[in-house]
């Protein structure tokens, strides 16, 4: 009888990150029949194919072309979708990875038809449920049969739910194994001279969190914060649409030394950050990349759910607090802002023991 596939589940960008190692390691073993699912819950098809191109993956066996809508319209169609598909062609496991709503969704709907679920970077906590991510996280590892960490932290958020030690596997961070496989060809992108950066020269910041862009007063008070800053060091900000949209309702023009950009793509990303003095964010992804790349990260938010990048790396939460900017902008500045030092696991070979952890699992069913 021939072996049912995986099903290899992402729906938004982040998620073909983490997905990518892991579709090379498999491409490599050919152990495990697997067929890749696009939720389509972003559904721009040149940002999907240049992600493609990029992480050297195939396009998705399947599309469930969802698109854009409010979070539980769009939970709810990802929802109805794969379940159909699951039904029509039963997989022998679902992968979700990350806290996005395709995660949420299509781990519900295995759940529901008793097919074993697999969360890659389970575990993770912000204590924040005004976070949609956070509950996302939540549902899902509630669901899923085998959890597969990042971090220590996600070992101990996990005992505290009490979710029996033998689901759970630390494997470390798979979006490690993008950033390191990507670096080089990353660091050949011409977007420092475009932009007319130098290495070591400016300051990257990223900013898309509703709590720091929808509130015309709170991003005013940041944009004129960092335009203040830009004085000191240069800044290079590559606009989210949702950020764009409201900077532009303010009518607000940045200084010369405050550099607005279209979005960039992942190896832009990758470039800029690697090479900038310290990087100033709301993205808990970055917060990784930036301690895995030795850049020192002031986090604005008020929480993290990856307090590693804190404990080991080079983030510091500093949330929208003026002072707390400053003093870690001038420190990094003078030289006197903290190193950070290697993370467990983070070393680009996560996914070989994800597709271990798999492997074990189907000879287990």
């Amino acid at each position: 009888m021939t072996q049912k596939s995986i099903y290899l589940v992402a729906g938004a960008r982040p998620n073909f990150v983490k997905l990518a190692p892991l579709v090379w390691v498999l491409n490599s073993r050919r152990d495990i029949p697997f067929q890749i699912v696009h939720t389509g819950q972003h559904y721009d098809l040149a940002m999907s194919q240049a992600f493609f191109d990029i992480l050297k993956i195939p396009e998705p066996d399947i599309n469930l072309e969802v698109g854009s809508g409010a979070q539980s319209f769009q939970t709810a169609r990802i929802l109805e979708r794969f379940d159909g598909l699951i039904e029509e062609k039963p997989p022998s496991a679902v992968v979700v990875f990350g806290d996005v709503n395709s995660t949420l969704a299509c781990s519900l709907a295995a759940a529901k038809r008793l097919l074993p679920v697999v969360h890659v970077e389970a575990g993770l906590r912000s204590f924040d449920r005004s976070m949609p991510e956070e509950i996302n996280r939540l549902v899902t590892d509630a669901l899923s049969d085998l959890l597969l960490v990042s971090e220590n932290s996600g070992l101990v958020n996990l005992k505290n739910e009490g979710i029996p030690d033998d689901k759970v596997r630390l494997v470390g961070n798979i979006m490690i194994d993008s950033l390191l496989s990507m670096q080089p060809k990353a660091l050949e992108r011409p977007v420092l001279a475009q932009s007319g950066l130098e290495p070591g020269q400016y300051a990257l910041l990223t900013l898309h969190r509703p709590s720091n862009v929808d509130d015309p007063v709170t991003l005013l008070r940041l944009l004129n914060l960092f335009a203040d800053l830009s004085h000191k060091l240069p800044i290079v900000f590559p606009v989210h649409p949702r950020t764009k949209k409201q900077i532009n309702s303010l009518g607000y023009t940045t200084p010369a030394n405050f550099h607005l950009l279209d979005p960039v793509d992942y190896l832009d990303s990758i470039c800029l950050q690697a090479q900038a003095k310290l990087v100033l964010t709301d993205s808990g992804g970055i917060q990784e990349e930036t301690s895995c790349l030795g850049v020192p990260c002031l986090t604005l938010r008020k929480n993290t759910e990856r307090p590693v990048t804190v404990e080991l790396g080079t983030s510091t939460i500093v949330g929208t607090d003026e002072s707390l900017i400053r003093e870690n902008f001038e420190n990094i500045l003078a030289g006197r802002y903290k190193h950070g030092k290697p993370i467990p696991l983070w070393d680009g070979h996560t996914a070989e023991r994800v597709a271990n952890c798999l492997r074990d699992l189907l000879l287990s069913n």
